[in-house]
């Protein structure tokens, strides 16, 4: 076991009425005591920043599984922003709306989807099988209001926060419940999903609960491969 002894000390002094602290720096005798007090150099300065600097860690930890990679994840880009593209089944989940759509929030039956995020963007793809998407495996418009026709989630006013640390599982799991958190309100530059109204199938899916219908989805000219 590596047995530490106290080196140095800082010592920060604040005035009444001044925003502006004073630091001095402390050298420790070979009994532990503060000797030969002097203000905070520069020097000593960046040696302090350099012993607290926790990007190099943050870097490392972010992205990384916190144990056996999860079965729908597909690939993991951990730099920069970061990327992970990930699967999840066909699924029941509760939708919020606005008011101006005349629907309440409920839960439905939703297809497949495929998703792909960064730390400050989402896009969202359907699938019209259950089965693990390949790379060849063809995709579908995402069948929810707030989207554009590549695919990208307006999130409106939801503040994203991934923490610069955060793991793969915290990743997929905050955007998850962004995206389900939020509230659907408007079709974006009369991008429309599905084939027939949005808003009727949505009334059908919650009065009749229903498996959602692979036909009503809309395909895409993209692959799996091209979110790679």
């Amino acid at each position: 076991m590596m047995l530490y002894h106290p080196a140095c000390a800082l010592v920060v002094f604040t005035a009444k009425g001044s925003a502006s602290p004073y630091i001095e720096y402390y050298d420790m005798d070979e009994a532990g005591s503060p000797v030969n007090p002097h203000p905070l150099s520069v020097r000593e300065a960046q040696s302090l920043a350099k012993a607290l600097d926790t990007t190099g860690q943050a870097a490392k930890a972010f992205l990384k599984p916190e144990g056996f990679l999860p079965t729908g994840v597909l690939h993991i880009d951990p730099s920069g922003n970061g990327s992970v593209l990930w699967h999840t089944k066909p699924q029941i989940q509760r939708l919020h709306f606005t008011e101006s759509l005349g629907l309440e929030s409920c839960e439905v039956n939703l297809p497949a989807l495929v998703w792909k995020a960064d730390r400050k963007q989402l896009q969202l793809f359907a699938l019209v099988t259950k089965a693990k998407p390949k790379a060849n495996t063809p995709l579908y418009h995402a069948p929810f209001f707030n989207f554009y026709s590549n695919g990208n989630v307006c999130m409106g006013n939801v503040d994203i926060r991934i923490g610069s640390a955060a793991s793969l599982e915290e990743f997929v799991k905050a955007w998850e419940s962004y995206f389900f958190g939020s509230y659907f309100s408007h079709h974006i530059d009369s991008h429309n999903p599905v084939k027939g109204n949005l808003t009727s199938l949505y009334r059908d899916l919650m009065d009749k609960g229903h498996p959602f219908p692979a036909d009503a989805l809309v395909k895409t000219r993209l692959t799996v491969k091209d979110l790679l």
